[in-house]
């Protein structure tokens, strides 16, 4: 068993490696633009909502989104109101990390690998960007197959084997495994990239696998908490409004989860972008059924915790 959860741990490394070298590319080409988009657009919610799509689609990062956000608001470059659009936008932006990783058995990581470092070691900086965003894209390849090849072991320990049937017949169960697991690793996408493993190995339901992304959606939430420790009033009402968000999006759709599973089986045949795709359709639905409320939820954030 230990040399089992040794490889699991390894695996998951090397997915935050590739999630980092990934990002390192992904920064130098646009980080600035980023950060000059966040804090200008966003006089307006629907602009906001954009933004967030935008600047999350490509730093990869929601987390990362959020803490800027909250950064932005505690030295007064955006107020709590401004930060709601933002926030929105992020949930959808954060789902293109999954459709990526729902297609990575199409793209030969091997590949991404030998290019990525050629076009790092070019004295170019464009290209170096390049080279770091092919080469962490297909590090997290490799340890998403590494997943895949565990999944087999994983299913011959009794007792995990016992907790992936009872997810499994109590799909709901799920949730709470997805807010503990991306609260720990502080990484819903490496969640959803573990789930998806286990789920083209069979070892999980799509009914549960839809469970534990709902519930990553929540604990990853986590960093913006983490983010606001020391800093003014008006950071701890975008975390809180980040939190609560969340909470009510899972809460809204948790008795539509086999609604939620039929709906994905028609959006693809593959299991690992059944997954990506309703993910991606949950967080659109939760952001446009939040738009027309956006105000009440402002003035709720600021009632609970505006004191």
């Amino acid at each position: 068993m230990g040399h089992i959860l040794t490889l699991a741990c390894v695996f998951i490394m090397l997915f935050f490696l590739g999630m980092t070298i990934m990002r390192v590319g992904l920064y130098q080409l646009s980080y600035e633009k980023m950060k000059r988009l966040l804090a200008t657009f966003t006089k307006n919610p629907i602009l906001g909502i954009l933004m967030g799509i935008v600047t999350t689609s490509i730093l990869q990062s929601s987390s990362l989104v959020m803490v800027l956000t909250i950064g932005f608001v505690s030295v007064g470059l955006l107020t709590f109101k401004q930060s709601l659009g933002i926030m929105l936008g992020a949930n959808i932006g954060t789902t293109v990390t999954g459709e990526i990783l729902a297609f990575s058995h199409l793209i030969p990581e091997w590949y991404l690998l030998i290019f990525g470092f050629l076009c790092m070691i070019m004295p170019n900086q464009k290209w170096f960007s390049a080279g770091t965003i092919m080469f962490g894209l297909g590090t997290i390849f490799v340890a998403l197959q590494g997943f895949e090849s565990l999944a087999k072991s994983f299913s011959d320990l009794t007792y995990l084997e016992n907790g992936f049937i009872y997810t499994n017949e109590h799909p709901t169960f799920g949730v709470v495994i997805g807010i503990i697991v991306s609260a720990i690793i502080q990484s819903s996408s490496a969640t959803i990239g573990m789930t998806m493993s286990f789920l083209n190995q069979g070892m999980v339901s799509l009914t549960a696998s839809i469970a534990i992304v709902l519930g990553a959606n929540v604990g990853t939430c986590v960093t913006s908490l983490l983010a606001i420790i020391g800093l003014n009033k008006e950071t701890k009402l975008v975390a809180m409004a980040h939190a609560w968000f969340n909470i009510i999006g899972v809460l809204l759709f948790l008795p539509l989860l086999f609604l939620l599973t039929d709906t994905a089986t028609l959006l693809s045949v593959h299991v690992k972008e059944q997954l990506a795709h309703i993910s991606v359709l949950f967080n659109c639905v939760t952001v446009l059924l939040m738009i027309p409320f956006l105000t009440p939820f402002e003035k709720f954030i600021l009632k609970w915790h505006g004191k």
